[in-house]
């Protein structure tokens, strides 16, 4: 995935820049990188590898020696970035969020317009916010080229272009991933996260809109280019991603989340299902969980607690079986809140399977009586087209598609087939559920249903991209 942070002040920028950035952590494993312009001084550049140290002790001596009242700063879990561009623009620092599905088209077509040449990164790949620098120097000026940069995507692209007298801002065409304007005396800030900005004393100023762009200034913001009507904004912001203190489109992702654990509780409560204790798998699967407890009156509880002092984030290494393994020694289990008891747990999501069955199976081992799992989200059916928040390199390492090939047999099923699987009224989704639940070893399984989780975000629900889960874009 990634974030992004950007400040615009009367000042120095670089205080805010360092801990606006350092707020976006949690979106990013692999790289983080600072940019700031000093009238004097110019352009400076620092970015630093993260996989095995967090963001804060690797810039911190970098924060002592930057200067600047203009600044852009990322979390990235694949390219190097922001880059410091030279072009008929003039100089200019640039990062984005977001995932190009059409680099080899974007990349042949710039060579055959004018010769363009690309650094490749390790593993012979371009580094896809070079590629979106190249297109917007295609264009005479930078707002020109942005629009273009929009229109020429498939996939989604978010970013911050930062020159020497401001900041251009532009969300992704369909607005599938935020940008948030923050305001306080001494300017702006600019971010994906708008808690990023609130203990560093801005207020909310505005949430820009699909495909807009604004130019921020330390004195002003000026809308360069307006929003467009069409909205696909990643529902799993709320469900799974999204930090609990922020908020996209005036929806707040906790608070979101108590709604979806209601859904789920009271569907169980149409089912007859009355477990002994609800629990959340930490950390995103919490806030559910309480939704459900309150709405159901089943106590909350922590059966298992996650030790984050010494252990790096689960899906920091880029080998899954190491993921897994630090996944399951992460957690720990309170075996008086386990033993004797019927549990029922609230994941995020499902998506490989794996962990979760780890869970599962040292709650049992822990004297557990029976844990029924409740993911707040529907079947991952689809692999994300548009955003890089998995590390998926396939549609057949979710288990729903591995379960649903042993179902349907060989060759793989095609596209019709596959749909019937995402209709949670279906036999084949009973079947799919079923056989997903025997694989894991779990005592009941029920996703939230589609239609339950977008009436739990009060969006139109034409606004909100379910592709993951429907298939339908």
């Amino acid at each position: 995935m990634g974030g992004f942070f950007g400040v615009a002040s009367k000042e120095s920028a670089v205080f805010d820049l360092f801990y606006g950035t350092d707020y976006h952590s949690h979106l990013g494993t692999r790289r983080a990188g600072l940019a700031v312009y000093d009238k004097k001084k110019g352009f400076d550049r620092s970015i630093h590898n993260i996989e095995r140290s967090y963001f804060r002790p690797k810039f911190e001596e970098d924060m002592q020696k930057m200067e600047g009242n203009l600044g852009i700063g990322c979390i990235s879990d694949f390219e190097p970035q922001p880059l410091i561009v030279r072009s008929h623009h003039g100089t200019y620092a640039i990062t984005t969020v977001g995932k190009i599905n059409n680099i080899s088209d974007i990349t042949k077509k710039l060579f055959a317009d004018n010769r363009s040449h690309f650094l490749e990164m390790s593993g012979g790949d371009i580094n896809p916010t070079e590629l979106v620098a190249s297109i917007i120097n295609q264009k005479d000026t930078i707002v020109e080229g942005i629009r273009y940069a929009q229109e020429e995507i498939k996939g989604s692209m978010s970013l911050l272009l930062m020159t020497p007298n401001g900041i251009y801002a532009a969300r992704d065409r369909l607005g599938r991933t935020p940008v948030q304007i923050g305001h306080k005396d001494e300017g702006y800030c600019v971010c994906f996260e708008s808690f990023s900005y609130l203990n560093l004393g801005y207020d909310t100023y505005k949430e820009l809109g699909p495909g807009e762009i604004a130019y921020i200034t330390p004195e002003s913001v000026e809308i360069v280019a307006p929003a467009f009507d069409k909205m696909r904004v990643c529902t799993f912001l709320w469900i799974y991603y999204g930090f609990p203190a922020s908020t996209y489109e005036g929806l707040n992702v906790e608070n979101v989340r108590y709604g979806c654990g209601e859904k789920l509780a009271q569907r169980d409560m149409q089912r007859g299902i009355h477990p002994d204790i609800v629990a959340g798998v930490p950390d995103s699967g919490v806030a559910h969980a309480i939704g459900y407890s309150n709405e159901s009156g089943i106590p909350y509880s922590r059966p298992f607690v996650k030790y984050t002092p010494t252990w790096p984030r689960s899906f920091m290494p880029t080998i899954q079986s190491r993921r897994d393994l630090i996944a399951k020694m992460k957690l720990l289990p309170i075996n008086q809140l386990i033993n004797d008891k019927r549990l029922l747990l609230i994941d995020d999501s499902i998506v490989r399977g794996t962990q979760l069955r780890e869970t599962t199976e040292f709650l049992y081992k822990s004297g557990a009586k029976e844990v029924h799992i409740r993911p707040a989200c529907p079947p991952l059916v689809y692999g994300c087209k548009y955003l890089n928040f998995s590390r998926s390199n396939s549609e057949m390492e979710l288990i729903t598609r591995r379960v649903i090939e042993k179902l349907e047999g060989y060759p793989s099923p095609n596209e019709e087939t596959v749909r019937k699987y995402t209709d949670p009224d279906s036999p084949q989704y009973a079947a799919m559920l079923e056989e997903i639940r025997k694989e894991l070893n779990f005592t009941s399984l029920h996703y939230h249903r589609l239609d339950d989780m977008v009436e739990a975000i009060p969006l139109d629900p034409c606004k909100l991209c379910t592709y993951c889960w429907s298939g339908k874009e």
